[in-house]
C-alpha cells in the first residue's frame, strides 16, 4: 500500500514556511496603520498551524528518498496545497475575494500564470499587492527545483535529458533536493536583489520596485497597478527586458557559474535558440510597428522587446494594448506564448529544447527517406538522443495540443466566445497570463468569467505548470495500483 506519510511532511512544512512568510506584508500593513495586518495574522496562524499538524502527523513515516509514486504524488499534491492556503489572506483582506476567485488568484500566482481576476489594484493595501509578488517569487523557485530535480527523475516530458546536468539523483531526492535548493535560492535571490536595484535607479519608487522585482524574477508578471507595466514606460521596460530573460535561462548554468564552469552557459544550444528567437521576433514585430502604425523606431523596438519578451518568458506583464497591433500581431504573440523559455527557468510553455528535439528528429527521419541505407541519430548539444527521450517529447506535444482542446472545450461549454475560450485555455495550459479579446486580453482581467471557468482554468494552470505528465500519471489506475 502508498505510504502518504513522506509526501504528507513535505507538503505540511511547505506549508508552515508559506505560513512564516505572512508576517511579510503583515508587518508592511502595520507599518502603513491600514489596519489590514490583522488579516495576515490570522492567516499566518492557520497556516502554520496546519502545515505544521500535518508534517507532525507524518513524522513517523520520514525516510532517506521517495519512491516514484510518491514523488509524482509530492509534486502534484504541493501546487493544490499551497494555494489553498495562500488564497487565505486574499479572502479575508480588503479584495473579500469569494473562495472560487481567491483560489483562482492563489494558483495563477503560484504557477506564475499571472491572470488575475481582481480590479482596482491601484487602491490595494500595500501589504496584499506584496503577498501577490511573494506567492509568485516562491512558485518561480519552487517550479526551478521541481524542473531541476524531480521531473527529470520522473522522465516527465523529455527532461530525463538533463539528468546529469542537473545532478542526477539516482533515487535519493530529498537530500540532492536541499543542496540543489540551496545554491538555486542564492542565485535566486541574488537575480531579484539586483533587478530591485536596479528598477529604483530607474525611477521606480522602492515598493513597486521591490513587488515588480519580485514577479519579473519569477516571470509571473503581478503587478501593483490596472495598466501593468505600462506605468513604468521607458527605461524600466529595458530593464524588465533584460531581467526577464535573465529568469527565462536555465538555473543549472548559473550553478555551474558559481561553481567555476562557465562555459555551459555560452555554449548552450538551448540559450542560444531562445535568444535568437527573441531577436527574430522583435525585429519582426519593431517592423510592423513602425511602417503600419505610427511608431517611432525607439518605441517600436521597445514595445516589441519587453511584449515580446514578456510574453514568451510566460511572465505576462503588458506595457500596451497590443490587441490593437492589428490581426498579423495578435495572432503571432499567440504563437509566441506557446514557445517558453528554457528547461530549468522559472519560465513556462513548451519549451525551447523540446522545439529542438522535434525538429531533431524530423531532420533525421527526412535524411531516412532521403538515404535509406544511412545510419543517421538525432543529436542534442553533441549528444546522441535516446529513443525514450524522443518519445516522451513527442507524447508530450501530443498531450499539450489535446489539453489545449479539451480546456477549450470545456470554456466553451461554459458560455464563453471562441476567442476567449481558446486564448484562455492557452494562456493557462502554457502559464502566461493574458489572453486576447476585451475580457481577458492586456487591457482586461478574468474577474468577468464565470465560477466554472475559473475552476477549469485553475486546474489547466496546475496541469502546466506541472509538465502535464506528472498530474496525468497520477490519475491512471496502474499509477495506484503499482
Amino acid at each position: 500500500m502508498l505510504d502518504l506519510r513522506p509526501v504528507g511532511y513535505v507538503i505540511g512544512l511547505l506549508v508552515a514556511i508559506l505560513g512564516a512568510t505572512m508576517v511579510f506584508p503583515l508587518a508592511v500593513d502595520l507599518y502603513d496603520g491600514q489596519g489590514e495586518w490583522p488579516v495576515f495574522l490570522e492567516s499566518a496562524v492557520i497556516t502554520i498551524l496546519g502545515g505544521g499538524l500535518i508534517a507532525l502527523s507524518c513524522a513517523n513515516g520520514v525516510r532517506e528518498g521517495l519512491t516514484i509514486q510518491q514523488t509524482f504524488l509530492l509534486t502534484t499534491l504541493v501546487w493544490v496545497a499551497l494555494p489553498l492556503f495562500g488564497a487565505l489572506p486574499l479572502m479575508l483582506g480588503a479584495t473579500e475575494l469569494r473562495f472560487v476567485d481567491a483560489f483562482f488568484e492563489a494558483m495563477s500566482g503560484l504557477t506564475t500564470t499571472g491572470s488575475t481576476v481582481i480590479s482596482g489594484l491601484d487602491d490595494l493595501p500595500r501589504g496584499l499587492l506584496l503577498w501577490r509578488g511573494i506567492l509568485q517569487w516562491l512558485g518561480g523557485i519552487g517550479i526551478i527545483v521541481v524542473a531541476m530535480v524531480f521531473l527529470p527523475e520522473l522522465r516527465v516530458g523529455g527532461m530525463q535529458i538533463f539528468r546529469s546536468e542537473a545532478f542526477d539523483t539516482m533515487g535519493k531526492i530529498l537530500p540532492r533536493a536541499q543542496a540543489i535548493a540551496k545554491q538555486i535560492s542564492l542565485i535566486y535571490v541574488g537575480l531579484t536583489v539586483a533587478c530591485m536595484v536596479v528598477y529604483m535607479l530607474l525611477g521606480m519608487e522602492p515598493f513597486d520596485a521591490l513587488v515588480h522585482a519580485l514577479t519579473t524574477c519569477s516571470t509571473g508578471g503581478f503587478s501593483n497597478y490596472d495598466a501593468s507595466f505600462g506605468t513604468f514606460s521607458g527605461a524600466p521596460e529595458y530593464a524588465a527586458s533584460v531581467f526577464m530573460i535573465l529568469a527565462a535561462l536555465p538555473f543549472v548554468r548559473y550553478v555551474q557559474m558559481i561553481n567555476g564552469q562557465s562555459k555551459p552557459l555560452f555554449r548552450d544550444s538551448q540559450i542560444r535558440a531562445f535568444l535568437a528567437t527573441i531577436a527574430l521576433l522583435v525585429v519582426v514585430t519593431a517592423c510592423v510597428l513602425v511602417y503600419v502604425f505610427p511608431h517611432h523606431p525607439e518605441q517600436a523596438v521597445r514595445e516589441a522587446l519587453f511584449n515580446i519578451t514578456s510574453i514568451i518568458s510566460g511572465t505576462g506583464y503588458a506595457s500596451v494594448d497590443y490587441m490593437q497591433w492589428g490581426s498579423f500581431l495578435v495572432m503571432l504573440f499567440f504563437f509566441i506564448g506557446l514557445i517558453g523559455g528554457c528547461a530549468g527557468s522559472t519560465a513556462c510553455s513548451v519549451k525551447i529544447f523540446r522545439y529542438q528535439l522535434l525538429f531533431a528528429s524530423i531532420r533525421v527521419q527526412i535524411q531516412r527517406i532521403h538515404s535509406p541505407h544511412g545510419v543517421f541519430v538525432p543529436r542534442y548539444q553533441g549528444r546522441t538522443v535516446d529513443a525514450e527521450v524522443l518519445s516522451s517529447v513527442i507524447s508530450f506535444f501530443m498531450f499539450f495540443v489535446v489539453t489545449l482542446g479539451i480546456v477549450a472545450w470545456a470554456l466553451a461549454l461554459t458560455g464563453l466566445d471562441f476567442v476567449t475560450a481558446v486564448s484562455g485555455a492557452a494562456t493557462a495550459v502554457a502559464n502566461i497570463g493574458p489572453g486576447l479579446g476585451d475580457r481577458i486580453g492586456p487591457a482586461g482581467n478574468f474577474s468577468t468569467l464565470n465560477d466554472g471557468a475559473k475552476w477549469i482554468l485553475s486546474a489547466a494552470m496546475l496541469i502546466g505548470r506541472l509538465e502535464l505528465m506528472a498530474v496525468y500519471a497520477i490519475l491512471t489506475i496502474r499509477f495506484w495500483r503499482n
